[in-house]
């Protein structure tokens, strides 16, 4: 294993034990999968890649204890599909705060999390509380406009 690698297994294991969940080798390798990834991550994807080794409600319910923790945060793409992205803004257990653009593509339909771009300042009426906020901007991504 390269030292990048142990590096990057060592903070998974911190991240996991920090959030009150035990290391398994499912959870390390569904973290490994969805930080591989330039965007965002659909549960069917994932399944592709990790159903061999994890069934589908093992991959279900850790996808699920990542939302609730704050590790992971779920952008929904143009077909409706929940895809799943790293959490990188100190989210905490059912309170997220990567509050962010996100961009899909509408040719391949990819969700990228645009953390650099930052959302307006949101007035509320009196007696209403912001939850969360989410912005879409949908487009081409490089890689389908030099195709196209």
């Amino acid at each position: 294993m390269t030292d990048e690698k142990t590096q990057k297994n060592k903070d998974f294991t911190k991240l996991l034990r920090e959030n009150g969940l035990k290391v398994t080798s499912p959870r390390l390798r569904v973290l490994k999968e969805i930080t591989h990834k330039e965007a965002a991550i659909s549960q069917p994807d994932l399944e592709k890649i990790v159903g061999k080794d994890i069934d589908r409600v093992t991959l279900y319910r850790i996808l699920s204890s990542f939302e609730e923790k704050g590790i992971v945060h779920k952008i929904f793409d143009l077909n409706g599909t929940a895809t799943y992205a790293m959490c990188y803004s100190n989210c905490t257990e059912n309170h997220h705060h990567d509050q962010h653009v996100h961009f899909i593509c509408s040719i391949c339909n990819n969700v990228y999390c645009l953390n650099e771009v930052s959302l307006p300042k949101i007035t509320l009426p009196p007696h209403f509380a912001l939850h969360s906020l989410a912005i879409n901007a949908v487009g081409l991504c490089g890689n389908c406009q030099k195709e196209n």
